[in-house]
């Protein structure tokens, strides 16, 4: 196999560009705007590409939506005039502690200010970067969609000088195929991942130059969510509500939404925190007993689902911030987690983020440099508005994991009182993977008598229009094929098949009654979970061929 690898990589062709960046979400394309747009105001001519593994931009993003509008403010000043995807403003916004049949709303001013969404912006990420993508070339980017970047390229030196992408047309044996073609290396002054939360590459930078030395363990959550069409009667345009409670435990993370979108649309989902304990839990089933729910089902009892999706989000905060630059590249957007946890909102921040970054690469090629660090970048992130905004929500994923009644009262208490500026800084100390208990001491948890239909599953997958080229390696790798059974059934009873939300993983027996892991790598949403909560971390997300995966559209 690695005969193979080297004579693929032999025929590979090359590309040069001043930029690359790997991932067309808001913080890639924004990086890749401003890059543009400070080389128009210089009258200096600057090469950017944009690499995207889904099929077009947005094919692969799921968000809420809301959206603070500031960062996009300052990145296309009158944005809403140009054409860009229909949102509404939010116009009402509700709290509620949930517990089964019952719904105790939060009076507004007991609301910490960044669950406040006054002045917001409901929408659909997915069309938001459609639109972004198209801005970015009209100033002269070159988005490539389906080409997935599987490799990163290094100088002699160790710096980084850009990546590869994978070949297409493999088979599952390993050998090419009549639809095969090479990968190309693209080189670069300076490579931006903004690959999303546990990004392939970017878990690799963090390991090759030990970028997380020092901070908190990244903390992250599994959110799912599906688009419902509602009759007129039962939507109320800009309607924000957030939940806590049921269907979760008190001593797990997470809470539900529902945003009336435009156009009688309603995105309703439940984020779960991945430093749950409970190896029975089942993020999807959870999913479905909230829609059940009569502050939730009101909305949804004469509605359709159109598109169900799910995806994880680094949430760790500002603690779990690894070192975003090295050698000729930066971390940017949730590739590296600047969201902000405590309001629930990536976008903006991820822009931001791309925004700075950009600024501080143009600096540097202008004063002549290539494949240094960025030491601009951290630098104008503690200038910026973004810091100042993550400081504030330091120790909201630290409360909360103390529990759901303990956790909001002390987080109320920072944030409310102490305005965010409390005299110390929790920390985190164990990874979302080491965080579960054996079966045998944890509370079985059955969903049965939900109603939840047992191929529930497979039908809310059909509605993400999620597709892979069936003759092809498996992008979900096993470092130990004994451990599944060995040690995850054995001991946590299997914990694999419940949080994947797209029944990728199920344990079935042979003949002879010997369980095995089969993994239906084709029903993959890429949301990461199995590489981020596997207990053992014996499992590894890698990318499939470029334009495999979901195709959102609204989400």
């Amino acid at each position: 196999m690695a005969e193979n690898k080297q004579n693929l990589s032999e025929s590979r062709d090359t590309m040069d560009y001043d930029i690359v960046i790997v991932g067309a979400g808001p913080a890639g394309l924004a990086a890749a705007i401003r890059l543009k747009q400070l080389a128009a105001e210089s009258e200096r001519a600057l090469s950017v590409c944009v690499l995207e593994k889904g099929s077009e931009p947005g094919a692969h993003i799921i968000s809420g939506a809301i959206m603070d509008p500031k960062a996009l403010d300052e990145l296309l000043p009158g944005w809403e005039k140009k054409g860009a995807p229909a949102s509404v403003p939010v116009s009402a916004n509700r709290f509620s502690f949930l517990t089964q049949g019952k719904a105790f709303p939060l009076p507004d001013m007991l609301l910490p200010h960044s669950l406040k969404n006054t002045g917001n912006h409901v929408l659909s990420l997915s069309r938001l970067v459609r639109w972004l993508a198209e801005q970015a070339e009209i100033l002269g980017v070159d988005v490539f969609s389906g080409f997935a970047a599987t490799e990163i390229l290094y100088s002699e030196n160790g710096s980084v000088k850009g990546v590869a992408t994978g070949a297409m047309g493999i088979g599952r044996d390993g050998r090419k195929t009549s639809r095969y073609q090479p990968g190309v290396e693209i080189f670069a002054s300076y490579t931006f991942f903004a690959e999303g939360a546990r990004g392939q590459l970017g878990q690799q930078l963090v390991s090759q130059f030990s970028l997380d030395k020092g901070r908190d363990p990244q903390g992250y959550a599994l959110s799912l969510k599906e688009i419902w069409q509602v009759p007129p009667e039962d939507h109320k345009p800009g309607l924000v509500i957030h939940t806590a409670g049921w269907p979760l435990d008190h001593a797990t993370y997470g809470g539900g939404f529902l945003y009336h979108m435009p156009g009688n649309r309603v995105a309703v989902g439940l984020m779960v925190g991945l430093a749950y304990d409970n190896p029975y839990l089942s993020p999807y089933s959870e999913f479905q007993r909230l829609k059940t729910h009569p502050a939730i089902a009101v909305f949804l009892k004469e509605g359709k689902c159109l598109e169900y999706g799910a995806r994880a989000l680094a949430a760790g905060g500002l603690q779990a911030l690894p070192e975003p630059v090295f050698p000729g590249g930066v971390l940017v957007g949730c590739c590296a987690g600047f969201m902000n946890g405590a309001s629930l909102k990536g976008i903006h921040t991820a822009i931001k983020s791309g925004m700075l970054a950009a600024e501080a690469a143009f600096e540097a090629l202008c004063a002549g440099r290539k494949q240094d660090v960025l030491k601009a970048f951290p630098r104008l992130f503690r200038q910026s508005w973004l810091y100042e905004e993550l400081y504030r929500a330091r120790n909201f994923k630290p409360w909360m994991g103390k529990g759901l009644l303990p956790g909001s009262f002390m987080f109320g208490l920072d944030q409310v009182v102490l305005r965010g500026k409390a005299p110390w800084t929790l920390h985190r100390h164990q990874p979302d993977h080491a965080s579960l208990k054996p079966a045998a001491s944890s509370r079985r948890l059955s969903y049965d008598q939900d109603g939840v239909p047992e191929n529930a599953m497979l039908s809310s997958l059909y509605l993400s229009g999620t597709h892979h080229e069936e003759n092809q390696p498996s992008h979900l790798l096993l470092k130990n094929e004994q451990v599944p059974v060995a040690v995850n059934l054995a001991k946590y009873a299997g914990p694999e098949s419940r949080y994947c939300p797209a029944a990728v993983y199920e344990f079935v027996t042979d003949e002879t009654g010997t369980p095995h892991l089969r993994i239906n790598a084709s029903n993959c949403l890429h949301c990461k979970t199995c590489d981020i909560k596997d207990p053992t971390e014996n499992i590894i997300w890698v990318a499939p061929e470029g334009g495999d995966g979901p195709e959102y559209q609204d989400m």
